[in-house]
């Protein structure tokens, strides 16, 4: 445990709204609460993916015994060394401008090309990325101001559905985000045709298209995810299926497809699909092996144990002591 120490974190997204005047943090509150209800009677995502990773670290942050408080900027004046922690969307560099050493993330951080204009007059020594990859694209202008931090997984939000009565044989995670066109025949239909040929049956979820009900229950009745995507700085849906005992299948030819970010890339940067991954958790596969690489997947699918890789690897308990480590490096710059 954590004793006796306090925390401040700023955010400025949809759901919170870092308001720096009286009553500011009682608005921000009242908004969030409207906000949550409004959304929740009309069937729509509660919580955009800023605002998850935000909350989660605040939850491992509390877990360890600290004491965070979100938007205190009265308290960050009157203590200017002490260090903070920055998170959300582009507007908060404009609404959070405090002379307090700071750690940024989880949140939008510029591209290196933009960096400066937007960070003008802030105090911000870190700012970090999902994983150790995608920093490497900020290391050439930030140096080690930028450091892998990741979003945590909580595992009681995702049940242990490994040994679940089964429905189908396979989820496909559609997450083909380039040249769909081409690459749809190439590696999700071939895929499907290899499944038909060896009689497994499969349901599909395309990014973007589905409900989070509709990925829970596509996992309850699965027995195994095929996870498509060209590159992923953390993955999130592919870690939740872990941590519901769902072995992965994955993608990963490691070539960055993005347009802006292949030019500010060193060369040779090796661009995973799951950058958090172990022998428990499943096995990968490229264009040129896609079906001997299942089979081989599916022979070994009950030696797999990827709910215990989350426990251990992208736990809250974690993730908070490595955030921790981060501010008091920051203050200490």
């Amino acid at each position: 445990m954590v004793q006796n120490r306090r925390v401040d974190l700023f955010y400025h997204g949809y759901e919170e709204k870092a308001l720096d005047r009286p009553f500011g943090r009682l608005q921000s509150r009242l908004h969030l609460t409207a906000r949550t209800a409004y959304r929740g009677l009309r069937g729509k995502q509660l919580y955009t993916g800023f605002y998850m990773a935000f909350r989660n670290l605040r939850l491992g942050l509390e877990k360890l015994g600290v004491d965070v408080h979100v938007n205190d900027f009265a308290h960050a004046r009157k203590n200017p060394t002490q260090p903070i922690g920055i998170a959300g969307f582009p507007e908060v560099y404009d609404k959070v401008r405090l002379p307090n050493p700071a750690v940024f993330g989880p949140g939008y951080v510029p591209r290196p090309d933009e960096l400066d204009a937007m960070t003008t007059g802030q105090n911000i020594r870190i700012f970090t990325q999902p994983s150790e990859w995608y920093c490497q694209i900020w290391r050439q202008t930030l140096g080690q101001r930028v450091q892998p931090m990741f979003v945590p997984i909580i595992l009681g939000d995702w049940p242990d559905l490994s040994q679940a009565p089964k429905s189908h044989d396979v989820v496909i995670y559609d997450k083909l985000r380039w040249h769909r066109d081409e690459m749809v025949p190439r590696i999700l239909q071939r895929v499907q045709a290899h499944l038909q040929r060896r009689g497994l049956s499969s349901v599909v979820l395309r990014y973007g298209d589905h409900q989070l009900s509709d990925f829970r229950s596509a996992l309850k009745g699965g027995r195994a995810m095929i996870f498509l995507c060209e590159h992923e700085t953390q993955g999130l849906a592919y870690q939740e299926a872990m941590a519901s005992g769902i072995p992965v299948f994955a993608w990963n030819e490691g070539v960055l497809v993005d347009p802006i970010e292949r030019r500010l890339a060193p060369e040779g940067l090796f661009a995973p699909s799951v950058p958090y991954f172990d022998d428990r958790c499943g096995t990968t596969f490229t264009e040129e092996d896609i079906e001997p690489s299942f089979d081989d997947f599916w022979k070994s699918l009950p030696t797999f144990d990827p709910r215990s890789y989350v426990a251990e690897e992208l736990s809250v308990e974690r993730s908070a002591r490595t955030y921790l480590e981060l501010l008091d490096k920051a203050g200490r710059a």
